[in-house]
């Protein structure tokens, strides 16, 4: 039986891990929730009784995956009765793979096309389609009731549906689903095919879920339809914090605890935690007036007492804006002591953050920086050649072996899924190819293609044979060469070098540039945020504007430990010719906001 030691657990963390049953738990900002979620695996692992049952862990990036299983590991607890991952992975390794033959999308094979190829096809029918329609109007997700676009132009939308069909009809011809068609395959087995559950109720014992508040309504369904069927043989311990849901574009919400218990047939205890060790009083104060759902929230952590600087400046053209970010980084390092790597810099889209964070790289050259757009090489999870990239970019270092063997296990799922046989091959294997392959080149392409063909040659495989792998390395290299022509022309220097290309792998180093969403999990001692203006924050598009903008403000200002810096420039103009002005609940949010001097 896994024991903790004394003091590793506040008294709420070991109420709500010690509970015998399902758990619905609502954690506040710097809580210990992924403590939390890490010892409750660990202790439901070493009370399994069987080899065929198993625990199951969802989350809701393959990141918060990866550092839980490194926790687990850490804690010497065995983990082979343990599936983590996304719920993607899950559908797919649990339900798509083992059960396709019954549905008939999937039953002669398919294959999951990357980000890379839904784009160019959608970005082609766009093209030939005789409306006014881009790709990014045709985004859409599943729900138990079918297609929902995300967010469409209404005046756009019979044309995106249109590009859409077409998109559908193609994907279908060629033995294809993407991303999101995985959720709804899925659901559609669950429900065709209720022998699934029966079967996944036998096995799971336990099914851990977090972040449950960035939840879509089709992934409540699957994991309800499997609970159910369970009979009681199967629990749930469902944490995170109904007022950081700010994936609601996306189709997620923070589903009630009386709704899922009903929708699973289970009872489900409620329970919280509430100790922020993360930041000071004065923080905690601020970010607690934008709770939609109420929550007591006290600061207990090491900083409760620090002195927080809280800013609000509604003053700044948006011409002056870059000046005066560099000017709180400034502040902060020089006078407030703040490291470089413990600032982040945050705005509500990407397209916003990559000028900007070129702008700021040309701007302190003293200071490194990690942020969208700035990666020299092709990003996408879903890419294999992404995944062996991680392993050929990282050198052999005793703590990175956990981390690097899970990456190698992906490996060699990913080529599994591709019809290779790695049979032969262990985690272990693989990682010992990858330490012993040198290549003494200064190009970052250059070296990734040298490192894949000897990695491909030292396990015996032939590219050419797995059409997979081909159409996954073409597109790697494609959007890199992009990636880096891109920031080469806006002035990036040394883009391409092996170095550059280590440090997307590396401990986090420099001053960080996130949007809210990319943001939401991680945790600063200053962050700067901009553009806080209606429309953007929260967007255009969403009907329920106040409620969204709310929960965006907690989730950025949740997210420092010492100081916040909220800014809510003046200039911008939106595509309609219309200023944007401060978004509401901040204007409206009466705080006694500290003023920083300027120069002199």
């Amino acid at each position: 039986m896994f024991v903790w030691e004394d003091g590793d657990l506040n008294e709420e963390q070991v109420d709500a891990i010690e509970h015998d049953g399902s758990l619905y738990l609502a954690a506040c900002p710097g809580s210990g929730k992924t403590r939390a979620l890490t010892y409750k695996i660990a202790l439901e692992l070493s009370k399994l009784e069987s080899e065929r049952h198993w625990v199951i862990a969802i989350t809701y990036t393959h990141r918060a995956a990866e550092e839980i299983s490194e926790r687990i590991a850490r804690l010497g607890v065995a983990t082979d009765r343990l599936w983590i991952g996304t719920i993607h992975s899950f559908c797919l390794d649990w339900i798509l793979r083992p059960y396709s033959v019954y549905h008939e999308k999937l039953q002669n094979g398919f294959r999951v096309v990357d980000q890379h190829e839904t784009e160019a096809i959608l970005d082609q029918l766009c093209h030939q389609s005789p409306y006014q329609v881009r790709a990014f109007d045709c985004r859409y997700y599943y729900s138990t009731a079918g297609c929902q676009l995300e967010n469409a132009n209404p005046n756009r939308r019979l044309a995106a549906l249109s590009v859409l069909n077409g998109y559908w009809q193609h994907l279908e011809e060629n033995r294809l689903i993407d991303f999101e068609m995985i959720l709804g395959c899925a659901y559609d087995l669950i429900i065709a095919q209720p022998s699934i559950s029966l079967l996944l109720g036998k096995l799971f014992k336990y099914i851990l879920i977090d972040e449950y508040q960035d939840t879509k309504e089709i992934q409540y369904a699957i994991v309800a339809a499997i609970l159910n069927a369970s009979a009681g043989n199967t629990n749930t311990f469902i944490v995170g914090d109904p007022n950081q849901a700010i994936y609601g574009s996306l189709g997620g919400f923070a589903m009630s605890r009386v709704d899922f218990a009903a929708l699973a047939g289970i009872a489900l205890a409620d329970k919280s935690l509430s100790s922020n060790y993360r930041s000071s009083d004065r923080i905690v104060d601020y970010f607690s007036n934008y709770c939609v759902v109420p929550a007591v929230i006290e600061a207990v952590g090491p900083d409760k007492e620090y002195p927080s600087v809280v800013s609000f400046n509604q003053e700044t053209n948006q011409q002056e804006l870059d000046d005066e970010i560099v000017r709180l980084i400034r502040y902060n390092i020089e006078t407030l002591g703040i490291p470089p790597h413990e600032i982040c810099v945050v705005g509500p889209q990407w397209i916003q953050l990559a000028a900007v964070t070129r702008r700021l790289v040309a701007a302190l050259p003293e200071y490194s920086f990690d942020g969208p757009g700035m990666a020299p090489f092709s990003r996408d999870q879903d890419n294999i050649w992404f995944k062996v990239s991680r392993l050929a970019l990282t050198r052999p270092d005793p703590q990175l072996f956990v981390r690097r063997t899970r990456w190698a296990r992906e490996i060699l799922d990913h080529f599994r899924t591709a019809g290779v046989d790695v049979s032969k091959i262990s985690p272990r294997d693989l990682l010992r190819h990858c330490n012993s392959i040198d290549i003494a080149v200064d190009d970052g392409l250059e070296y990734l293609e040298l490192f894949f063909a000897e990695l491909l040659l030292a396990i015996d495989i032939e590219i050419d044979l797995f059409p997979p792998l081909q159409e996954h390395h073409v597109a790697f290299f494609e959007r890199s060469r992009v990636q880096i022509q891109r920031l080469e022309d806006a002035g990036v220097q040394g883009v391409s070098s092996v170095a550059m290309f280590r440090r997307v792998f590396a401990t986090r180093a420099g001053i960080t540039v996130s949007t809210i969403h990319g943001v939401k999990g991680a945790e600063f001692d200053t962050v700067i945020a901009f553009a806080l203006l209606e429309g953007m924050v929260p967007h255009f598009s969403d009907p329920n504007a106040a409620e969204s903008a709310s929960k965006l403000l907690y989730v950025v200002a949740s997210r420092p430990r010492k100081n916040l810096h909220l800014i809510a420039e003046t200039g911008r103009i939106s595509g309609i010719g219309v200023p944007y002005e401060t978004t509401q609940v901040l204007a409206e949010h009466g705080f006694a906001y500290d003023l920083i001097a300027g120069p002199g």
